[in-house]
Formats: structure tokens, C-alpha cells, sequence
């Protein structure tokens, strides 16, 4: 177990004292997060110092509607490129532009909602040397979010590629907003 301050300093308070008040929530997490589970898990973290209470923030901050649960269906992964279909044939008259958003996991760095400014900063740099390597049909430019012109940010605008600062309660609350826009681009 890694050794976090902050989480042995929570200890010290009894379970009823830490956990959250849930009462008024209807999300999956409040759904499925009981005293025990919490009384079991909430000492332990991460080797990077990740907690039990880190994982729930955002289901705490956003208790969800009164009355409707987010849908339950969920995505088929099909990661063979093989079977990707359409792109050429898509009618102009309703699709402008489309955009493929990657997430990222590299061993040995931590995940943006824990990440610090220095690891962000160091994943951003591996991210420039891998893409600065692609050749062919794949080479492309990558403009730093802090560091792009008026003219060069206008224009991803214009071409529907730059997106803005995360403003969604979920991804705030997550942690995926700080320090914007340090250690962010687009490629």
C-alpha cells in the first residue's frame, strides 16, 4: 500500500464520519456503494496514492437526476480496424466532420484525474516523439494548446478539430480539467 498522508489522517475518523451522505443520489455509484464496501476499501490506494474516496468524487459531486438512471446499454469494443465501415460514402448534407478521440494508458504513469502537471507535462513529450515518428498518411502536426497562434487556433476552429476546456460537471469533478490547457494539444 502506498503511503498517503492525507488518506491515514481520514482514518482517524470512524466510518460513519467518512462516508458519504448518498440519501439524496441516484447514480449507479450511489446505487451500488454500501457502508461495508466503503469500510472495506477506504484505506487503501494506489502506488500512486489513488484512494477509495478519489474513485467515488465524481458520483459524490453529481448525484444524478431525481427520477431518470443514465442508460445501461453499453458500447461493443470491435478494436480490428478491419471492420470499420463507411467514411468515404458519408452524405455532406449531415456530417461535416467526425473525430476519433483516443484515451491513453501508459505503464508507469498515472491516469489524467490523478496525474501531476510534471507527469502530464512527460506524457505530452512521449506523445510528440511517438507521433513526430509517423510517416506517410499518418505524419501530421501536433499544436500545443498553450503554445499555438491566434491564426493556427482560428483555423483548427474553422476546420471543427479544437475542442474547448472540459466543462461537464463528470469531468470536472474528476479532475480532468486542471491546469488547463498545460500539457494538452491536438494532433
Amino acid at each position: 500500500m502506498a503511503k498517503n498522508c492525507h488518506n491515514d489522517y481520514k482514518m482517524k475518523f470512524s466510518l460513519d464520519d467518512e462516508f458519504p451522505d448518498l440519501s439524496l443520489h441516484n447514480n449507479h455509484m450511489a446505487k451500488v456503494l454500501t457502508k461495508e464496501i466503503y469500510g472495506k476499501l477506504r484505506s487503501k490506494s494506489t502506488p500512486s496514492g489513488f484512494t477509495l474516496d478519489d474513485v467515488i468524487q465524481t458520483g459524490v459531486d453529481n448525484p444524478g437526476h431525481p427520477f431518470i438512471m443514465t442508460p445501461t446499454d453499453k458500447h461493443k469494443t470491435d478494436l480490428n480496424f478491419e471492420n470499420l465501415k463507411g467514411g468515404d460514402d458519408l452524405d455532406p448534407n449531415y456530417v461535416l466532420s467526425s473525430r476519433v478521440r483516443t484515451g491513453r494508458s501508459i505503464k508507469g504513469f498515472t491516469l489524467p484525474p490523478h496525474n501531476s502537471r510534471g507527469e502530464r507535462r512527460t506524457i505530452e513529450k512521449l506523445s510528440i516523439e511517438a507521433l513526430a515518428s509517423l510517416e506517410g498518411e499518418f505524419k501530421g502536426k501536433y499544436y500545443p494548446l498553450n503554445g499555438m497562434t491566434d491564426a493556427e487556433q482560428e483555423q483548427l476552429i474553422a476546420d471543427h478539430f479544437l475542442f474547448d476546456k472540459p466543462v461537464s460537471p463528470l469531468l470536472t469533478c474528476a479532475g480532468m480539467a486542471r491546469d488547463w490547457p498545460d500539457g494538452r494539444g491536438i494532433w
